[in-house]
């Protein structure tokens, strides 16, 4: 189901009313799992609009640069999940879901029907909610929109995103209630030093055991044809490090359509 169409350019700023009637939904519609451990799962996506973070690379562009959504509430998005039979997993992703408050709820609902959920979060936000698989995916600096790679050019949000886009206390409380993978964009061997630092960092702030296997590499790209640039080099780093490679297997599939 198409949302984004109905667009009401609301801020986020400015949600805080509006959360509790409902949620800011940018698109809502029923696809295969692209990315992560669960790549290829028929799923149910849930995409809310409104993000606090600005990757210049962000392959969800009207979630967060220039979000975009039509308000539903609750039951309206159950029923619309519901109405998809053959997908027992729901992923609930953004911009950033657990911006909003209401997600907690959805999550909730979602739970009592029996779906598996999945929330694709940028670990700088920790709420309490049945998550059945945190997909974590921390920012690193090449994420920055510096003002040579800004896609409004002005770099009005570089050093916001750069000071917001770790919080390790948000992480490790991640990591410690909830099933997770830790999947990073990565574009070339320039993003593995500080990847390794951050894993240090996590492994030290956290009691939770984290091994090779939770940590994903997922190469930048968002089209068929940057993935191509991407890709070999990213599965590379994968084996010399002894993580795990994953695909971004609805751009091989659609390229960069939406709702995919």
């Amino acid at each position: 189901m198409p949302v984004s169409d109905s667009v009401d350019r609301e801020a986020v700023g400015e949600t805080r009313q509006a959360d509790r009637e409902g949620l800011p939904i940018n698109e809502l519609f029923y696809s295969l799992q692209g990315e992560g451990t669960l790549a290829g799962v028929p799923s149910v996506f849930v995409r809310t609009s409104g993000c606090n973070l600005r990757c210049w690379f962000c392959d969800s562009y009207h979630t967060s640069w220039e979000p975009t959504h039509a308000w539903m509430s609750l039951e309206e998005i159950v029923a619309e999940v519901d109405s998809h039979a053959e997908a027992d997993h729901v992923v609930l992703t953004g911009g950033e879901p657990l911006l909003h408050e209401r997600s907690v709820d959805l999550l909730e609902a979602l739970e009592e029907r029996g779906y598996h959920t999945t929330v694709e979060t940028n670990g700088t936000i920790h709420r309490e909610a049945p998550i059945d698989l945190a997909s974590i995916s921390p920012k690193l600096e090449s994420s920055t929109p510096t003002p040579e790679r800004d896609p409004k050019g002005d770099g009005e949000w570089a050093e916001r995103h750069e000071n917001d886009r770790i919080d390790l206390e948000a992480l490790a409380a991640l990591v410690e209630d909830y099933e997770f993978q830790l999947k990073f964009v990565v574009t070339d061997a320039d993003d593995m030093p500080e990847i390794l630092e951050l894993l240090e960092e996590l492994r030290d702030a956290t009691s939770e055991p984290i091994g090779d296997d939770d940590v994903l590499l997922m190469p930048e790209g968002a089209t068929r044809e940057r993935l191509a640039e991407t890709r070999s080099r990213v599965a590379e780093l994968a084996m010399d490090h002894g993580f795990r490679y994953t695909p971004r297997l609805h751009v091989d599939l659609w390229n960069d359509a939406p709702e995919t």
